[in-house]
This record gives structure tokens, C-alpha cells and sequence, in this order.
């Protein structure tokens, strides 16, 4: 993680009267221990390419974005963590007790009864640090985003390596590497949180720029940053909340990996990342073995979901090298086709148990309406199901496209983004 300097702006003055007021002080503590401020920013983060193959060993093209979390945050010489976000509750983690942190989880029910969320969080956060030999300490934060909630541009990575951040400069020295910071993450929402989550949000969050993964070494990923910018081209990411959240679509998200484990295990494997297409071409054509009672892939939602994971990886590839070339006309082919294979095959568009309720095809599709005739390519964004779309359209037509959408979903549910080159950092004011 780095540092970066940034002129002094309005939200940094805000964040800054915020943190004096709320924990009532600027420079010292009345036990004559030093306070100084520090601020601290983590993106958000928009998947280009590479739509829920991490799971099963995939590849992606992700990249922060310039929605951050930014944090005024200073050590408060004590054994109690004191965060307040804006629009949320205060909360208090006190190390001592830390595993008291862990959410209320009913196996049989599967469901999680979230008190605090954030806390929880916080909590897995550093029981992770705690345990790979780093320090963490007490601190207050002052905590204010951009990032939109639950609509699938990474909140909770953002928040997530927010956090890290602050415990990585105040109190390692800035000795944490990216990888071990969303491996915390991670750890926290599946330990903490009781969340199925990979590490493609927390990495592209704590790496910033655009990063292309390879999630086939279950122990490392391996990651490398991609010199993509849209605005060189001529272009803009723009993204469309159409205004229904994720809160609730756990069981359909956890669906899309476990067919995808069921359909490796009928070819022999543990993830489709062990096998090919070709292997699974073969049990499809062989009559006898494709409709044996036994097999998953009497699925043929997973058959269908399988056949994306295969496809998209080599998109991902594809694309990799259309970046290294600046080859744009690529670039916007394989994030075509991507979406395409989104809403086709992988399914991820509207949840089968509501039918009635599609605002991401519709989304997309008005967007393709407005597009038509233009050099221009949209896509689900995320996880899916519901949130968000992404599109990349020409500068010349961004603002008509916002005015379009928003008259569709609400004034202030559409946003030009810009891809960010740094991620979680310490912001050092001028």
C-alpha cells in the first residue's frame, strides 16, 4: 500500500470537523498521549471482465474505481477500536473480546442475524492481522463513501481495506502487503460475517488501477496491474444503480459456484479451472452419461453456467492482451460478448424465483435502445441479479445517457467513474 498526496478538499475538511466533534479531540489526549490525524481512502471497484468465475480458479479483469471510503483516523492508546460511518450506527470493537464479534449464524436455517455488520467485520479484520504476526491497536475513525450499498461495486472490500489501511500504517509501518490485506478481508466475511467471498474485490480494492487475476492457485492469486483507460479512448465507464440492492439474494449467488463445483466433480475435479470444455463436450454428447439420473448434469442451468466459466476465461485472456495492445475494438467486443454470456448462459440478470421483478434486463435493454447505431457496449456489473449495470459509451453522448437513465431510475442512480490507479492508500493533505 502507498501514500499519495492530494490538495486539501471539502470532504477531507469534512471528515476531519467530523472526527474532532465526535471524539473530542485534534491534537492530544487528556492523558497527555499524542493525536495526530491521519486520512485514508479505499476505492470501489467495477468488474470489467471475468463475471463469477474466481471461485472455481477463474480468471477477471477488475479495476478501482473512483467511488472511494475515506477516513480521518488517529490511535487512541487504548485496547477499544471506535468507528463512526456516516449513516450508520457508532461502533466499538474492544480487542480483548474480540471473538464475542463473530455474528449470529442458525446452520440449520443458513440464515446470519446481522446486530452489526461493520463490527463484525472490523472484528474478522483484525483476529486475521492478529494471527499472521502483525500488530492492531485502538484507534478512532471518522468514516464518510461514495461507494454505493449493496448494489455491486464492492462496499464492503472498500470498507474492508479502508480499514486495513489505517491499522497497516498506524501501527505496522505500512508492512502488510496488498495480498495480506484482502486475504483479512476475506477472512472477516467468512469467519466474521459468514459470507461466501473470494478475493477479487478485496484485491482490486487494495491494488487499485485495472488488475487481471488468476484464481487457479487456491494458496496465491496471482495478480498483475493493466494499463486500461477509457478516457484515452474517448470514452466513459458509466454506472447505473437500478435501485434494488443485494441484501437479500444470498441463495442465489451461492447457487452459481456450487453448480459450477457439481458439474468439476462429474469431470473429476474439485474446480472447472482442472479441466476444460472439451472434457465436458464429451459427457454432453454421450447420451447414456449426460442424462444418467446420478449426474448434476441433469442441470442444465449448470451445464449452461459451466459453459460461461470455460468461455469468459478465455475472453479474460483475450482482452489482457487487447489492453497490452491498445487494441479498443477488442476490448469492447470481449466486454460485449461477456455481458452477453452473463445474461444467457450465466443467468445472473433477474432471480428465477421472481420473475417479475428484472430491473437489470431492463436496464439493459433500454440501454441497448438508446445506444443503437453507437460504438458503444453495456454489461451487468457485479454479482448481478440486482444493483447495477456498467456502460462504456463515447464522452459526447454521457450526459444524454445520464439524463435518459435517470429519468428511468431516479436523479442520482447514474455515475460517470473513472478507473483509479491507486488503491486502499494514506492520503497525505497539501
Amino acid at each position: 500500500m502507498q501514500t499519495i498526496t492530494l490538495e486539501t478538499n471539502e470532504r477531507y475538511k469534512h471528515l476531519e470537523k467530523g472526527f474532532i466533534e465526535k471524539f473530542g479531540h485534534a491534537t492530544e489526549y487528556e492523558n497527555g498521549g499524542n493525536c495526530t490525524i491521519q486520512f485514508f481512502s479505499a476505492p470501489g471497484r467495477s468488474e470489467i471482465i471475468g463475471n463469477h468465475t474466481d471461485h472455481n480458479g477463474g480468471k477477471v479483469i477488475a479495476a478501482a474505481i473512483d467511488m472511494d471510503t475515506i477516513a480521518a483516523a488517529a490511535p487512541n492508546e487504548t485496547d477499544i477500536i471506535r468507528i463512526y460511518s456516516e449513516g450508520h450506527e457508532y461502533i466499538e470493537v474492544d480487542l480483548k473480546s474480540i471473538a464475542d464479534y463473530v455474528n449470529n449464524y442458525n446452520t440449520d436455517a443458513k440464515v446470519c442475524y446481522l446486530y452489526d455488520g461493520s463490527r463484525s467485520l472490523v472484528a474478522g479484520i483484525c483476529t486475521y492481522i492478529m494471527k499472521n504476526g502483525f500488530d492492531v491497536g485502538g484507534f478512532d475513525a471518522y468514516v464518510t463513501t461514495q461507494v454505493i450499498p449493496s448494489a455491486g461495486v464492492s462496499s464492503s472490500a472498500s470498507y474492508e481495506m479502508l480499514i486495513c489501511a489505517i491499522i497497516n500504517f498506524i501501527f505496522n509501518d505500512n508492512k502488510m502487503t496488498e495480498n495480506d490485506c484482502a486475504k483479512a478481508g476475506q477472512y472477516a466475511e467468512n469467519e466474521f460475517w459468514h459470507k461466501s467471498s473470494g478475493l477479487m474485490d478485496q484485491i482490486t480494492c487494495a491494488v487499485g488501477g485495472a488488475v487481471y487475476m488468476d484464481f487457479s492457485d487456491e494458496n496465491e492469486v496471482k495478480f498483475t496491474k493493466k494499463n486500461l483507460s477509457f478516457e484515452k479512448f474517448g470514452y466513459s465507464l458509466v454506472i447505473v444503480n437500478t435501485g434494488k440492492g443485494h441484501a437479500d439474494l444470498s441463495e442465489e449467488y451461492s447457487a452459481i459456484p456450487k453448480e459450477m463445483f457439481s458439474v468439476a466433480e462429474v469431470l473429476g475435479c474439485k474446480r472447472l479451472c482442472e479441466t476444460n470444455i472439451d472434457e465436458l463436450m464429451k459427457v454432453i454428447l454421450n447420451h447414456d452419461s449426460y442424462n444418467d439420473a446420478g449426474s448434476i448434469l441433469h442441470s442444465d442451468r449448470a451445464v449452461l453456467r459451466a459453459i460461461h466459466f470455460f468461455e469468459e476465461n478465455e475472453r479474460v485472456d483475450r482482452m489482457a492482451e487487447a489492453i497490452d495492445n491498445d487494441d479498443f475494438d477488442l476490448i469492447k467486443r470481449m466486454i460485449d460478448e461477456s455481458g452477453k454470456s452473463s445474461w444467457e448462459l450465466l443467468q445472473n440478470c433477474y432471480c428465477p424465483n421472481n420473475p417479475s421483478e428484472q430491473k437489470i434486463s431492463l436496464a439493459l435493454t433500454l440501454t441497448g435502445r438508446f445506444l443503437k447505431g453507437t460504438d458503444s457496449v453495456c454489461r451487468v456489473q457485479g454479482g448481478g441479479f440486482a444493483g447495477v449495470i456498467m456502460c462504456i459509451l463515447p464522452v459526447k453522448d454521457v450526459y444524454s445517457y445520464k439524463d435518459y437513465m435517470e429519468h428511468i431510475f431516479g436523479k442520482g442512480n447514474v455515475y460517470v467513474a473513472s478507473i483509479r490507479n491507486y488503491g486502499a492508500v494514506k492520503v497525505e493533505l497539501v
